[in-house]
């Protein structure tokens, strides 16, 4: 994730008419990409003690623009700026001391320093702080009612993500009263921001008749919208929705296209089903060497459930034919779906 702040908020924040110079000439070569001479101005300031500038130079060498990616550098940079009760600042440490790539993954001390930036209102600590409260396993601290309680700051704030998984907290009776309703509305409000995750989730609520009426047509809608953004479990679903002409005319060979792109990207429940497609003609011309490929690349990488499908196929294949399967499946894994045939 990069570290990102709002350039028009820093100039609007500047303190006096000489800073505002030099903000202004380091904002014009940033904006040119000229970040070798954005990085010495900026670099000027912070060492003066402006915090703002401070972040930028964290932000710049976090980024590695100006000059090589250099995170200790970073977090000193952002350190003094939170020191002086920057949020930007504040959350910046957060996002490096939750990314083991970074300086040193300690979990505690990004949760410290997102509280800090989440209570002065910054979304994006909020949700983060509640993404930290909702993982569980992934901190000790872990906490569902803590979680909702920052989605909920950042989702009222209008944060898409935070408006999500605020949504999935309802719909999973996690941290709060189960409530389908106020899933759906959350998740609405998510999804007309483009929100994939929510898009999928809103799809479901429709097709399972949870929180709405149960509504085939619109439970296509949102899965399109969500596959057409490259989401794999909707472009599944939208697959299955073709396959069970359910809010949709059925629509083989539309199915086969949806499954076959999920499939490419390594989901077992889209190779099964793209293998069972080939195996009774549906959508495509009927190919139980593909079919057996394509299930068979499932079972190696670990779907359950394929092996009758495979002895299926067996009793319907020669020998030689099954071998061939088996050598395109090993070929299509190692190119990485790059070579299927």
């Amino acid at each position: 994730m990069n570290f990102v702040r709002s350039i028009a908020m820093m100039a609007l924040l500047t303190p006096s008419f000489g800073i505002a110079q030099s903000y202004t000439h380091a904002i014009e070569a940033y904006d040119e990409g000229d970040f070798v001479g954005a990085l010495p101005a900026f670099l000027a300031l912070a060492e003066q003690g402006d915090a703002l500038a401070q972040v930028r130079v964290g932000e710049m060498y976090a980024n590695g623009q100006g000059a090589e990616r250099d995170y200790v550098e970073a977090r000193k940079w952002f350190l003094l700026a939170a020191d002086q009760g920057d949020p930007n600042a504040q959350f910046n440490l957060g996002e490096v001391y939750s990314n083991a790539q970074r300086v040193r993954l300690d979990f505690s001390e990004a949760v410290r320093w997102y509280r800090l930036a989440a209570e002065q209102g910054h979304a994006e600590a909020q949700l983060h702080l509640g993404i930290m409260y909702g993982s569980d396993g992934v901190w000790s601290g872990s906490d569902p009612a803590e979680a909702v309680k920052w989605y909920l700051l950042a989702a009222e704030q209008g944060l898409a993500t935070a408006q999500s998984l605020l949504g999935s907290m309802y719909a999973r009776n996690e941290g709060v009263e189960q409530d389908f309703a106020e899933a759906v509305k959350w998740y609405r409000l998510a999804a007309e921001q483009g929100d994939d995750g929510a898009q999928l989730s809103l799809g479901l609520m429709y097709r399972n008749g949870q929180g709405v009426e149960q509504d085939d047509a619109k439970a296509v809608r949102w899965f399109r919208l969500a596959a057409e953004q490259g989401h794999g479990q909707a472009q599944i679903s939208l697959g299955i929705m073709y396959v069970n002409s359910h809010g949709v005319e059925r629509d083989y060979a539309e199915a086969v296209r949806w499954f076959r792109l999920t499939a490419e990207r390594d989901y077992l429940i889209a190779q099964h089903n793209l293998g069972l497609m080939y195996a009774n003609g549906y959508g495509v011309e009927r190919n139980y060497v593909t079919a057996y490929m394509w299930l068979n690349i499932a079972s190696l990488r670990g779907k359950e459930n394929v092996a009758a499908d495979l002895e299926t196929l067996e009793n319907l294949m020669s020998p030689e034919d099954i071998s061939h399967a088996k050598r395109r499946a090993s070929i299509c894994i190692e190119a990485d779906y790059r070579d299927c045939g």
